[in-house]
């Protein structure tokens, strides 16, 4: 096939540039070459998607058979490039999220769950930011007059990822010594390695499959427990793992989600963060590698890499529990019997 990838040179899009690639087809991206290099060999086509004058020239380079936009976050945005490739390429796949879903994380969702209400030509400020993602598929199945693939992925982890929460824990075990974790070894986790959802997306291409699809881990078989426990070997630090209870960790204001990563506490508005529905997906071929595996490629990439030039975010939220509140926190628990 003939694939075009809009973006391509971080994380996910890199990885769906580096499976098509191996898989023999002839790739180009389009970007506007400031994120990071393109993969070596891969032709580019620089331009804004933002600008329609860059968008009827990347049209011109066609015909494509497929057009995969793993980066778009706007429904204006992603609606200039479905319309301008719209009769220049056969399918369209689009990387959306689980925060299309209405429902997610407070509730289990498939891929008939209502989505937030977000017009296709919304603007950044006219919505809330976790509903964008539903406009941009509106956008794609509005603009597009062809095959429409949309991907709904949950948390992606992997080398090069962004934003870092599986990197933050690597670095966090590196450092050694005891290591405020949340309560609940036992707890599911739902992650899954971008090198998995670029394999399913370019299988789907392959075959000729449309429609949506959520695209997350499997249910049920991986823990957080075993997450920090392979996180603490794979860096041989010497790690302590200190698992603390939800409610003590809210009394002192640890910020579940982004301060412990992955960390969705025993409450209503999280009761589903792990409970998506990944049977389509299943069915139609998506495999996922063990964490494990992950956990320990992700180790070697950052070794090779070196430390982070910035502190890890999620928007605009720092990623990571600061040194010195961990401290804190774990000073006071030492001092509760109930928690030793």
């Amino acid at each position: 096939m003939r694939i075009l990838v809009i973006g391509g040179s971080v994380f996910l899009g890199r990885a769906f540039v580096a499976d098509a690639f191996e898989r023999g087809h002839a790739v180009t991206v389009f970007n506007r070459g400031r994120s990071g290099p393109d993969l070596p060999g891969i032709p580019g086509i620089r331009g804004d998607r933002e600008d329609p004058d860059d968008l009827s020239a990347l049209a011109g380079q066609g015909p494509w058979d497929a057009v995969i936009d793993t980066s778009g976050q706007h429904p204006r945005t992603v609606g200039l490039s479905a319309r301008a490739l719209s009769g220049h390429a056969d399918a369209y796949l689009f990387v959306s999220s689980f925060h299309a879903y209405a429902d997610w994380p407070a509730g289990p969702v498939d891929e008939d769950s209502p989505r937030h209400p977000c017009a296709p030509d919304a603007a950044v400020d006219d919505v809330p930011a976790n509903a964008l993602k539903a406009g941009c598929e509106r956008a794609v199945e509005a603009e597009f007059e062809g095959r429409t693939v949309i991907l709904n992925p949950g948390l992606v982890i992997g080398p090069r990822e962004t934003p870092g929460r599986l990197l933050w824990w690597l670095e966090r075990m590196a450092r050694g010594g005891e290591v405020l974790a949340p309560a609940g070894r036992d707890r599911p986790v739902q992650l899954i390695d971008a090198r998995d959802v670029a394999a399913f997306g370019i299988r789907l291409l392959e075959t000729g499959d449309e429609g949506r699809y959520l695209v997350a881990g499997p249910q049920g078989t991986e823990t957080l427990g075993t997450l920090l426990d392979t996180c603490a070997r794979a860096t041989e630090s010497g790690a302590r793992l200190a698992w603390t209870a939800d409610d003590f960790l809210l009394e002192h204001e640890v910020g579940p989600w982004t301060e412990l990563p992955f960390w969705a506490p025993d409450q209503p508005a999280m009761a589903g963060a792990w409970s998506a529905s990944t049977a389509r997906a299943t069915a139609a071929g998506l495999r996922c590698r063990p964490l494990a595996d992950t956990v320990t490629d992700t180790w070697a990439w950052l070794r090779e890499r070196g430390p982070a030039d910035a502190p890890y975010h999620q928007g605009k939220t720092p990623l990571g529990i600061d040194a010195d509140k961990e401290s804190a926190v774990l000073r006071a628990r030492h001092t509760r019997t109930d928690l030793r």
